[in-house]
């Protein structure tokens, strides 16, 4: 099965690079790479251009002006721009472990999306990890990391798990099974279903609200906390507006109270018009 990797980022070219070099040494390796760039510079285009012809990756860099915080308009973008039939969304922070698609294309079921979480790394251990790191995944050993700055965690245990206890503590784990746009996957036709993420809503829970749409229509939660592992760099968060998080979360029980299953400010818009992205 093919699958189409959606990425979104805004001028972190540093750490996009990082992370392409995670998806070149997955060893699931059947999917094209989708950058959905909310108005980032030049600069993370040139990126772009070299990571190319450096890893031989089949890369689609959907870009549109920088007008604040429109990340759902960007990813609806980037899933028309899709070629396959299953969809994988991270973000252009978020490392992959070599074994991260091929977890999502193993566990990829009829009527469900798959939930995973991501691995918060400090600064200072963001910085620490290097090309070679991510290429021969040794960025990913709790005793590289800690050496680095990871402080101690029961957290970590999503580093360490074995495949059985990875089985065992997805069923176990109390976390409610949201859909998360740093590691999540769904049916391309399921999220056409709901009309893709809602442009509305900026920061702050807009990937949980399309979840709950997804499990309106019908579709199940599945969790791969501890099996489809990334690790996430660090970053300011000048962006987080606490009001804006609040109203969409308002917004979210509102549309699980009255089982809503599309939104009126999706996909659909921009095939109805002429988008005003560029793609590359």
């Amino acid at each position: 099965m093919k699958l189409s990797v959606i990425l979104s980022t805004y001028n972190s070219p540093e750490w996009l690079e990082k992370v392409l070099w995670g998806y070149s040494v997955q060893s699931y390796n059947n999917f094209e790479l989708i950058i959905a760039d909310d108005g980032s510079t030049s600069e993370t285009r040139y990126l772009i251009d070299r990571m190319r012809e450096e890893t031989g990756l089949t890369i689609k860099h959907v870009w549109q002006e920088d007008n604040g915080f429109q990340k759902c308009r960007i990813l609806n973008k980037a899933i028309i721009e899709s070629t396959s039939a299953y969809l994988v969304f991270s973000d252009g922070d978020c490392i992959p472990r070599q074994d991260f698609l091929n977890v999502h294309a193993i566990e990829a079921l009829p009527g469900y999306f798959l939930s995973g979480g991501y691995h918060k790394l400090p600064m200072v251990t963001s910085e620490a990890i290097t090309k070679d790191d991510v290429i021969s995944n040794r960025c990913f050993d709790l005793k590289w990391l800690r050496a680095r700055g990871l402080a101690c965690s029961y957290k970590n245990s999503k580093l360490t798990a074995t495949r059985r206890q990875a089985r065992l503590f997805n069923t176990l784990t109390p976390t409610r099974c949201r859909f998360k746009g740093s590691n999540g996957s769904a049916w391309k036709k399921d999220v056409l279903n709901v009309n893709g993420f809602d442009e509305t809503l900026a920061y702050g829970g807009e990937d949980r609200e399309f979840g709950v749409r997804l499990v309106n229509l019908g579709i199940k939660p599945k969790h791969v906390r501890y099996n489809a592992i990334v690790i996430h760099l660090d970053h300011a968060r000048g962006y987080v507006d606490p009001d804006i998080v609040a109203s969409n979360k308002r917004h979210r029980i509102n549309i699980d109270k009255d089982g809503t299953i599309r939104t009126a400010f999706g996909i659909e818009q921009h095939l109805q018009s002429d988008a005003t992205g560029a793609i590359c």
